[in-house]
């Protein structure tokens, strides 16, 4: 009969332990993660300045034939831009329900003159991703 009643005074102790680790353990989970400079919502760019300066002269390239400017973005600004508005040289514009996405890329110049580029990483799909083949 002992034994029962020193159980029954440890079980709400080791429930409350449990209850403190799951709540540490979604409250670590659920934090904020950076957002990517260059992110790609379905037909919409979002670009964000995360650095300290301002961009100028900034064009974003498509698949290094589709370009679109902007004068500049500031410091911790952001530009959005839906994918149909990027034109190619002699005027096609980049149609996101036919035609693949397989390069993003940011130019812009630095306050002191620089340039700048930022180009967007995607993970690799299919076959060459699963078997991690060279491209």
């Amino acid at each position: 009969m002992i034994a029962v009643v020193a159980r029954r005074s440890i079980l709400p102790a080791f429930a409350a332990i449990i209850a403190a680790l799951a709540l540490a353990f979604v409250g670590a989970s659920c934090r904020k993660l950076p957002d990517e400079p260059m992110k790609l919502e379905r037909n919409l760019l979002t670009v964000t300045n995360q650095s300290g300066h301002d961009w100028s002269a900034v064009e974003v390239w498509l698949n290094t034939y589709y370009r679109i400017t902007t004068s500049s973005i500031p410091a911790g600004g952001r530009f959005q831009a839906p994918l149909d508005t990027f034109v190619a040289g002699y005027g096609q514009r980049f149609d996101f329900r036919r035609m693949q996405i397989r390069d993003l890329r940011l130019t812009a110049k630095l306050p002191d003159g620089k340039p700048f580029e930022l180009k967007k990483q995607f993970e690799r799909g299919g076959l060459a991703g699963a078997l991690g083949r060279q491209q």
